[in-house]
Order: structure tokens, then C-alpha cells, then sequence
């Protein structure tokens, strides 16, 4: 069951540095507390499933004080109304994921899974809609159409519901962006795991948008992410992992967690020329106005 609450087998994240597929050992903790404001803890990292507590504990334990749990499609979304609900530690966010979206369509169940969404994101710690948006890389042909429908009326709920919208932008960000544009968005926008160059950064300043950077920062094909970063409004500027994927260096290839955030954000610090401390409580600043409080 790949959304079991009390997953098993269970190793705690953080506390096995041996072998290549286990997880990374601990990295240093961070002077200031910030938030992982994107991760999956349903889905299992390398067929390794661990318990809410214990990943958060581990986060914790290295200043990352807090996560977003994202929902992509109704089972996910579902789990995370529960996980929110069994840990403060967490806030979430729900959605059909785009690349979801042309399958609940043909089935003809895509209208009832939105409606079951917002219906989902009515509880006070949900506090997302996402992750949506639109994915030119796995979707194709007539599930493009889906894709554009349900972004949309994902768009539309983070509005009358006035929660934040939280994007997936994968080889569409001219597109992402006009849809945007044309459908007007909610207050707060966050462009999760930011794939663009400093071309959209750009545009994301101009229009108030979080971008949210990711272990991929920290690839060696990752200069476009490094452009982008050094023109990124600091006030815009978040952090996440996406675990249990996009582990960052020197660790890719291993199964990320929450616990990992502090090697990417030393990676932005020395990127910026950045004071860690200060950078630490931008970043915990900027996900408290794109989140609200944890608290």
C-alpha cells in the first residue's frame, strides 16, 4: 500500500550512511529553522517507507522545522489530509497532477476528483492547491487538452478558496505562464521545484511569484538554475526536496527526505554570496507569507 500512514519496512531517514541506496547521512544543521515547503512522504524512497514522526524528527533535528505534504491525485491528496491532521510539523497541499489529469479524464471521473478536491482543501491545513500545471515532457497529444481543463479549474479553486496555488512546470514554462496570465491567479503563486532559466525568474519577479528551488540546484547540468537563482528576488526565493526524488549533491541517486533541505540551501548561500543565518530566515520568512503560519 503505497499510502499506509505506519509504512513498512521502515528505516529512519538520516540515520543510514552505509551502502549506495540507503539514505545519506545527516548533513550539518542550519544556524536558522526554514521549511521544506514540498515533499511526498507516502511515496517510498528506493522501496524504503518511513513514518511521518520519524521524518520530521530527522528534519528537525537539522533545522528544518517543518514540511508541505503534496498531494498529486485523489489517494495522495486524501493521505494528506490525514498526515496534517497527525503532526503539526505539517501543512498541506492537494491536487490532480497533471500528468494525472488525462486518465481521470478518460475514465470520465476528472470532474469528480476536482470536486473531491476542493472539497478536500477546505480543511484549515490545507493550505495549497497543487501540484498542477502543465507537463510537456510525459504528456502528449490529446492529454494535453486535459492537462490545460484541469489547470485551469485548479487555478479557479485556489481562487474562490484563496489558497495559494503551487505549480509544476515541466518543458512549458511560455505556456504555464499563459494560462496564468489569462486566467488571473490567486494571491500567492509558487512555482515548485523551479525548472526555468533567468528569463522566467525574471518574470516571476515582476509578478510576485515564489520560485521554489530544489536538489536539481546543485546538479552539474544545472546552470540555468544557478542563473536563474542569482536574479531571483530574495523575497520570492523558497526551498524544498520533492522527496523522495531530486536528491542533491553529493548525494544523487539516493532517496531524498526533508532531513537532506540543509545541503541545498548551503549550496544557495554560496551561489549568492549569501550569509547563511540571513539566508535561513528569508527563506523561513518567505514560506510563512506564501504558506501562512505553522503554528
Amino acid at each position: 500500500m503505497r499510502h499506509s500512514l505506519t509504512p513498512s519496512p521502515y528505516r529512519a531517514p538520516g540515520t543510514d550512511g552505509s551502502g549506495k541506496h540507503g539514505y545519506p547521512p545527516a548533513p550539518q544543521p542550519l544556524p536558522v529553522p526554514v521549511m521544506d515547503n514540498h515533499t511526498h512522504l507516502d511515496f517510498p524512497g528506493d522501496d524504503v517507507r518511513v513514518e511521518i514522526a520519524a521524518a520530521l524528527d530527522a528534519a528537525e533535528a537539522v533545522g528544518v522545522r517543518g514540511a508541505v505534504q503534496v498531494g498529486c491525485d485523489l489517494e495522495s491528496s486524501r493521505f494528506t489530509v490525514r498526515a496534517v491532521d497527525l503532526d503539526a510539523r505539517l501543512l498541506g497541499a492537494v491536487a490532480i497532477h497533471p500528468n494525472d489529469a488525462p486518465a481521470y479524464a478518460q475514465r470520465g471521473e476528472l470532474e469528480a476528483a476536482l470536486t473531491e478536491i476542493e472539497e478536500l482543501a477546505a480543511h484549515p491545513r490545507i493550505r495549497a492547491i497543487g501540484e498542477t500545471g502543465l507537463d510537456f515532457f510525459r504528456t502528449e497529444g490529446d492529454g494535453l487538452a486535459h492537462q490545460r481543463y484541469s489547470f485551469r479549474r485548479h487555478i479557479d479553486i485556489a481562487k474562490r478558496l484563496d489558497l495559494t496555488l503551487q505549480i509544476h512546470d515541466r518543458d512549458a514554462h511560455s505556456d504555464v505562464v499563459q494560462v496564468l496570465r489569462e486566467e488571473g491567479t490567486p494571491e500567492r503563486v509558487v512555482f515548485h521545484c523551479f525548472s526555468g532559466d533567468e528569463d522566467l525568474a525574471r518574470i516571476c519577479n515582476s509578478e510576485g511569484w515564489f520560485m521554489s528551488f530544489a536538489g536539481t540546484l546543485t546538479f552539474k547540468n544545472a546552470a540555468n538554475l544557478r542563473a536563474a537563482l542569482a536574479v531571483a528576488d530574495p523575497e520570492l526565493v523558497l526551498v524544498e526536496t520533492d522527496s523522495p526524488f531530486l536528491t542533491p549533491h553529493p548525494h544523487r541517486g539516493r532517496p531524498n527526505a526533508s532531513y537532506m533541505v540543509p545541503y541545498t540551501v548551503r549550496a544557495m548561500a554560496e551561489l549568492t554570496g549569501s550569509d547563511l543565518a540571513g539566508l535561513c530566515t528569508a527563506i523561513s520568512r518567505n514560506t510563512v507569507r506564501a504558506y501562512g503560519s505553522w503554528d
